[in-house]
């Protein structure tokens, strides 16, 4: 047993309207990792098979092995689970049954009698962690030196088959914001905005399409790899990269690269998820591995290493997430249902984007050629995960944003 719905001092009065029907009931939940399960990831850690590699290829390869082993050894002996689970457990979080699908969701209420509600998003490999550094400061800025009038009720929902919103057949973007909204609705929210990035900003876009009537801005948070991999899995490779970054070398290159190598991942996860769930879900270091991967490739440019971009420790407990809860395989399949998703909807709610390190020039072409988007921002720090790379500037972003529905 991974966790279990015992309630938390004050968690109860988080969850307004609830509602009196068994199916559509609201839990309180905590996480609970049992001592064995500890015990266990520790174990295999130590007893890993490791295989060998080529000199000298650095990344270019994948995970260079010495760094791995190097991180494997730490997660194992300098790495507090128990301190990131009481960090996690500090924030009311629940579960209910939508669609036959169990959803697990963080929901602070703010102090703030006026706060606007806020529906955040993650993506792959992320997870709640995400949340950590943001979900404080969105809530109570009058705690963290901010505005009290830019307060915010926040919800974040783990994904359908990520971390503790149990595995379920057949969920992907368009199924997904349908929960979500409903989700909102079962929580008495009448009106709200909706963040992401990654799935989050795909979600996030059609639920202000979906929910027009609810959903008064919709704000995402992006990056160059990630447009490279919507158009590539869209409307396969553009035709002319060049033209497209004319004048920007260094983003050319960049778009180039991940387009030859970096989207193996989605060809496996798309077609193979399978034969790829025996690895996530055996091994920890195999799972570390595909995760890690990720964090080196989609961080901040100037980053040489994930740890450089993302704090260890906040790195290690995502990944120790998918572990505990058994999700990589789940997570790694989400959205093979979708034949051909679209990242956004047709939506009457205003835009705001988010454009972390670097490229920005080169995204607005693409997703914003008449420049019609509410609120356009380009951060040259950080990069595909900017809510545990730079917390204060999407925290900053998100609330110049939703002002103007205060």
């Amino acid at each position: 047993m991974v966790a279990d719905s015992t309630n938390t001092d004050g968690a109860q009065s988080a969850v307004p309207n609830e509602r009196d029907s068994a199916d559509a009931a609201i839990l309180p939940f905590r996480i609970a990792i049992t001592q064995s399960d500890l015990d266990d990831l520790q174990d295999r850690l130590a007893r890993t098979r490791w295989p060998d590699e080529l000199p000298g290829v650095g990344w270019s390869r994948g995970v260079p092995l010495a760094y791995l082993q190097e991180l494997a050894a730490y997660w194992r002996t300098g790495y507090d689970w128990r301190a990131y689970e009481a960090q996690l457990n500090a924030f009311p979080q629940f579960t209910t049954e939508i669609d036959g699908q169990k959803i697990h969701f963080l929901h602070v209420r703010s102090p703030e009698p006026d706060a606007l509600p806020l529906l955040i998003t993650h993506g792959w490999p992320g997870s709640i962690v995400e949340s950590l550094r943001i979900v404080g400061p969105l809530s109570d800025p009058r705690a963290h030196g901010g505005d009290p009038a830019d307060a915010f009720h926040v919800v974040a929902p783990s994904l359908p088959g990520f971390g503790f919103s149990t595995p379920g057949a057949g969920w992907g973007v368009p199924r997904t914001v349908s929960a979500f909204a409903e989700l909102m609705r079962r929580l008495g929210y009448e009106r709200y905005g909706a963040q992401g990035g990654d799935i989050g900003s795909a979600v996030s876009g059609r639920l202000g399409g979906l929910d027009r009537d609810h959903v008064v801005g919709v704000h995402v948070n992006t990056d160059l790899l990630a447009l490279a991999a919507v158009m590539t899995f869209q409307h396969g490779a553009p035709p002319d990269l060049a033209a497209l970054c004319a004048g920007d070398t260094d983003s050319l290159e960049r778009m180039r690269r991940f387009q030859a190598e970096g989207l193996g991942y989605l060809a496996i996860q798309s077609t193979r998820p399978q034969t790829l769930a025996y690895a996530l879900n055996d091994s920890p270091v195999g799972q570390l591995a595909w995760i890690v991967e990720k964090f080196h490739e989609w961080t901040d440019p100037a980053a040489a290493l994930p740890e450089d971009a993302v704090d260890r420790d906040h790195l290690l407990t995502n990944v120790s997430l998918y572990w505990f809860t058994g999700t990589g395989a789940s997570s790694a399949r989400f959205g093979v249902t979708d034949a051909e998703p679209e990242w956004e909807d047709a939506s009457s709610a205003p835009r705001g984007w988010a454009v972390f390190g670097g490229g920005g020039p080169i995204i607005r072409r693409v997703m914003d050629p008449e420049c019609s988007i509410a609120h356009w921002s380009e951060f040259e720090r950080g990069g595909h995960f900017a809510a545990m790379e730079a917390p204060d500037l999407l925290i900053g972003d998100i609330r110049e944003f939703f002002r103007r529905f205060r």
